[in-house]
């Protein structure tokens, strides 16, 4: 009995009709997004450990896929993509002063032991922006999100939005260290809220204050929510970040995207090299964000280049998830002519292949033989959609099966 060979936990084939379904969507995104003038870019699959260090506060070391070169370096399988780009801008565009804006599409890699059936391994389709700390930028990033889910075949869907600067100035204002503002910002993002209070509860503040941070947790919504927050908050930082938020808004109504568009401002990522806005999309059939990104001003500083930067990421296996569920997918089954031919007339059948195919039509050669005559090939063209059967023999050709 031969042994069948599994693919290990959190990987899978794709194949047949949903692999095309999958190329069809990131042609679609990919699309939209050359619109908006950006460039194309590959990053290796693996880098060095330092490019994803917890100096630059990416993905934690024992999520990582580690391993080691002939030399002794230690290598890890990209867990994101915006460190990679980053290490490419500074070396790549280190004297260019107009904004730089490039795409990507490629597989990430998060080495985690509890993600419930989650994929390690994953698509993404990404695009950054490096050179400008506007808030058009901003509003242009989150108009290509917004659009490029569109494209793709998805109406149904929020983007919310939050503002790390608004959490960081309530921690300035009630003297939190470092240390302890990690920590929290760790039990935000995980919606860990009691573990953030007890964490909050041995750091000689008020219950009054202790509830003031907290408070964050709930601001969510639609955009009078801004208005709620910056009454709430006492210190410079926090009303700037709200009055970026607004001037956002602004810009995305002109886009006219504003019936996407939702605030949470206890929105908080586990990648701490975000600096400024930060937003995921969500829609119906999968649990997960759909799409993450933000303002990550300082990170290229860690290769070399002070720029400020902005970007998102599509998961477009969780896009692919999400659409599949709710029966958005198109069938995509191409025409294809299936040429069979008899021995002894392989030449005739690669000149014939050849002509359809200069005319950009698929076709797929078959030889007869004793054990597949012309009824077994016409039955097995009626089980693939849009497939077509001729015969080439010494007499001609023969249409067998017309789809």
């Amino acid at each position: 009995m031969k042994k069948v060979v599994h693919t290990p936990e959190g990987v899978r084939d794709i194949y047949g009709n949903e692999c095309q379904r999958k190329h069809f969507l990131q042609d679609k995104i990919h699309e939209n997004i050359l619109r908006f003038g950006y460039q194309d870019i590959e990053t290796p699959t693996f880098e060095f450990f330092d490019v994803f260090g917890k100096e630059i506060g990416t993905t934690a070391s024992k999520e990582l896929y580690k391993f080691f070169d002939k030399e002794g370096n230690t290598l890890v399988l990209r867990p994101d993509f915006t460190p990679s780009i980053g290490r490419c801008a500074a070396k790549y565009f280190m004297e260019e002063s107009l904004p730089v804006r490039l795409t990507y599409l490629g597989n990430t890699f998060t080495n985690t032991s509890n993600l419930q059936g989650k994929l390690k391994e994953t698509t993404q389709m990404g695009v950054e922006l490096i050179g400008d700390d506007s808030v058009m930028a901003d509003a242009e990033m989150i108009h290509i999100a917004v659009s490029s889910l569109k494209a793709a075949g998805l109406s149904d869907f929020q983007i919310s939005i939050g503002e790390i600067g608004f959490f960081k100035g309530i921690c300035r204002e009630l003297q939190l260290d470092e240390d302890t503002e990690a920590e929290l910002r760790e039990n935000i993002s995980n919606k860990n809220y009691f573990g953030a209070e007890e964490l909050l509860s041995d750091k000689n503040l008020s219950q009054k204050q202790v509830e003031s941070i907290l408070k964050i947790t709930e601001l969510f919504g639609s955009v009078e929510i801004l208005s709620e927050a910056k009454e709430l908050v006492h210190n410079a930082q926090s009303k700037c970040a709200i009055d970026r938020l607004m001037r956002l808004y602004e810009l995305l109504q002109i886009y006219h995207d504003e019936r996407y568009i939702s605030f949470d401002l206890g929105l908080v990522s586990k990648y701490h090299y975000y600096t400024g806005i930060i937003f995921k999309g969500y829609t119906y059939g999968t649990g997960d964000a759909i799409v993450t990104g933000g303002r990550y001003d300082a990170l290229l500083s860690y290769f070399g280049k002070n720029s400020a930067s902005i970007g998102f990421v599509i998961n477009v296996d969780g896009l692919m998830q999400a659409m599949a569920s709710r029966k958005l997918l198109p069938d995509i089954y191409p025409l294809m002519t299936l040429i069979t031919y008899e021995k002894g007339c392989e030449s005739d059948a690669i000149r014939y292949a050849g002509e359809l195919r200069s005319l950009s039509k698929n076709c797929e050669l078959l030889q007869l033989d004793a054990e597949h005559d012309d009824t077994y090939f016409v039955e097995y063209a009626k089980k693939r959609p849009n497939t077509s059967v001729v015969k080439l023999s010494s007499k001609g050709i023969k249409e067998l099966y017309n789809a």
